[in-house]
Formats: structure tokens, sequence, C-alpha cells
């Protein structure tokens, strides 16, 4: 099973820890990719502040998010489990883990990023700011830097099992699997049960609920249809629809009155 997250937009800090080693990172297919992003980026805030605020789509109130990026390839790194933070991320509560989930979360999960294109939860990653929404002035979107490197890397990543897929649009503009994978690629929808609406706060904490369920369980679905079966033995309430034809993705919607 591979699990596809966004990032979270706040994330802890970087700490003391050693530098980054961009080819220590997972899916060496991405480095260079990976590269290019981070000399921009780095160029962009290490020059004028207010052209990357504007860039980046920063506030005054985050303009030391700008000298933060500027600093990368020395600040400390840490295990990108660690650096992202937020509803998704507390209610996944990886430090929490037992020894085995963390195991399995090690192996599964993956998250998707505007300056990495996607990491492991593993890999050691500074603290930074930079949405796959930004447009380089180099570079352009990165939605569209990330979709050549990404089709060629990701299809081996997911292997032969179940993909699902947890992320928001414009992470999910960098890879679209297609063929075969999408096959076996379940699409989440977390909807408000009273309003059938999503709403931001239940949709992301009850994601992160989702995996933790999944990888405290130990439950292993090998496709959509396994997964629907294995979410309703875990208490949610899911509604699934199968793809009309070959080559889609399944879509699924979990329903929830509260966030517990």
């Amino acid at each position: 099973m591979l699990v596809l997250l966004p990032p979270s937009e706040g994330k802890a800090s970087s700490g003391r820890g050693a530098p980054l080693k961009p080819e220590s990172l997972s899916m060496p297919g991405l480095t260079a990719a990976r590269e290019a992003v981070l000399t921009e980026l780095v160029e962009l805030c290490a020059g004028d502040e207010d052209k990357a605020r504007e860039v980046l789509g920063l506030s005054e109130g985050l303009r030391g998010e700008v000298a933060k990026n500027a600093e990368l390839r020395t600040a400390g790194a840490r295990p990108a489990g660690e650096i992202y933070t937020g509803v998704l991320y507390d209610s996944l509560g990886l430090a929490s883990l037992d020894t085995a989930a963390k195991r399995r979360a090690a192996r599964s999960l993956l998250v998707f990023s505007g300056l990495w294109g996607a990491v492991r939860v593993t890999d050691r990653i500074p603290s930074y700011r930079c949405s796959m929404g930004v447009k380089l002035p180099g570079l352009g979107a990165l939605g569209a830097h990330w979709r050549t490197p990404m089709a060629s890397v990701l299809p081996e990543v997911a292997g032969s099992g179940l993909v699902l897929d947890l992320r928001s649009a414009a992470y999910a503009a960098a890879w679209k699997p297609k063929g075969e994978v999408a096959g076996r690629t379940a699409s989440v929808r977390v909807l408000h049960a009273p309003t059938r609406k999503v709403v931001s706060h239940f949709n992301k904490a009850t994601k992160g609920r989702i995996v933790r369920s999944l990888l405290t369980s130990g439950a292993e679905p090998k496709g959509p249809a396994e997964l629907v079966e294995a979410l309703k033995d875990l208490g949610y309430v899911v509604e699934a629809q199968a793809p009309a034809k070959s080559g889609q993705v399944w879509s699924l919607d979990v329903l929830v009155d509260e966030v517990h």
C-alpha cells in the first residue's frame, strides 16, 4: 500500500541536525528536479525579500519564512515526519505509533511537496515554505515542473499494490495515476454527513485518523474494494464508486458527523 499525503502549510523548526543532503533523499530519479527548485528558491529568497514574498504568496507576518528559505542548504534537517505539522499530521500522530506501525509508515507514506516533489516520512529535510501552487520566475508553475519526473518515478514507487490518494487538488496535479496504476488507486473525500460538504477541519483530521487506523490495525488491503471493507471494519462510513472504465481511479467518500 502506498499512501499519498499533502504536506502541511506550517512546519516545525529544522532544529540543529546535520544539513540537507539532496542526494540522500528517497526516489533519486527526482534529484535533478529537486536541485532545480532548491537552487532557484534559495536564490530568490536570498535576494529581494519583497519579491520573494510576492512569488511565494506570503503575508507580512510570514516575512521570516523568506530568510528561512535562503538558508535551506545549511539549515538543520530532520525526518519529514517531524517537520510536517497541522491538523492531518496531529491526527496521524506518527511519533506515538508503535514500532510495527512506524515501520509500515516508513514504507507506505509519501508526502508531496512543492520543493521536494515527494518524500518519505523518514527522509531528512529542513523546514521550508514553498507550496505546489507557486510559480518560480525561472521554472514556472511547480505543479507542471514536477509532472514529467513524477510520471517517470512514481509508477515504480507505487509497485503492484493499492494507492490511497489523500492529496489536495494542488498536489494531485503533480502526478495523476494512469492506466493500470489508476485502476488500483482510491481517491478519498471526507464529507460532513449532515451537509454532504467538504469541511476543511473534518477533512484533514479524518484523513489523519484513517491513515493512523490503517497503520495501527496492520490492515493490508490489496486494492480499492478491499480498502472499502477494511475501512468499514475499522468503523468508518464509506460510500464507494468504482471507475466507469479502465484507467480511472476509484472514488471513496468517508462520511463523518464529528471529529474525535
